[in-house]
């Protein structure tokens, strides 16, 4: 009998301790200890599920003209894989190729909000536009650009990076996995609704 009241005993404690820490990253409006950023960031596998279908705002790229995030990129390297599927979730991103240590540029005005590395998106850089009303999300990065730290003011066509393989990326194909997401009015740097990066990218990059 005496067992049965001390698992119970210890079963609620653990219970508590659960509850309480949620409500601690809750309130701090924080991603749950542990966990990544959403798959439409860092593409991390989830396994089989449905992924959704495209929304209104998945159309809707920003109004402001944005610079191309890898240097020396034309259109013909452009490729959209933002609907593809990956690991049973939509790619939401476009991944642009090239060599490795090649400079990632700021795509527009803005400022870091975030220097994070995870297992599957490798060192990134989560970038706000002016109005922190975008978020642009630049992943598998070789290393980033000399001094660069968050809270720092960019301008578009800054370097902040060099192209790589980090994270879940194959070395043989280095690349930048770059995406676009519209903020919530929490302005939360791990979450947003996903746009598609291709149209606005494709209609500032120089023909062959």
């Amino acid at each position: 009998m005496r067992w049965r009241t001390t698992g119970v005993f210890w079963v609620s404690v653990v219970t508590a301790v659960v509850s309480l820490s949620y409500l601690v990253w809750k309130a701090a409006g924080l991603p749950p200890p542990g966990a990544e950023p959403p798959a439409a960031l860092l593409q991390r596998i989830q396994g089989p599920a449905p992924w959704p279908a495209p929304s209104p705002a998945d159309a809707s790229p920003p109004s402001e003209r944005l610079g191309m995030p890898v240097q020396g990129i034309r259109r013909s390297d452009l490729r959209d894989s933002y609907a593809e599927a990956r690991g049973g979730h939509r790619h939401e991103a476009i991944d642009i190729l090239a060599p490795r240590g090649t400079p990632v540029l700021a795509v527009a005005d803005g400022t870091i909000a975030k220097l994070f590395k995870s297992v599957a998106g490798g060192l990134t850089v989560y970038e706000f536009d002016r109005t922190a009303t975008y978020c642009y999300y630049y992943a598998h990065l070789d290393r980033y650009a000399e001094g660069l730290r968050q809270g720092q003011s960019v301008r578009r066509g800054e370097r902040i990076g060099h192209v790589g393989s980090s994270g879940d990326a194959s070395p043989k194909a280095p690349h930048l996995h770059f995406a676009i997401l519209r903020l919530g009015p929490e302005k939360h740097w791990w979450e947003g609704v996903p746009i598609n990066p291709y149209p606005p990218l494709l209609n500032v990059a120089p023909k062959n």
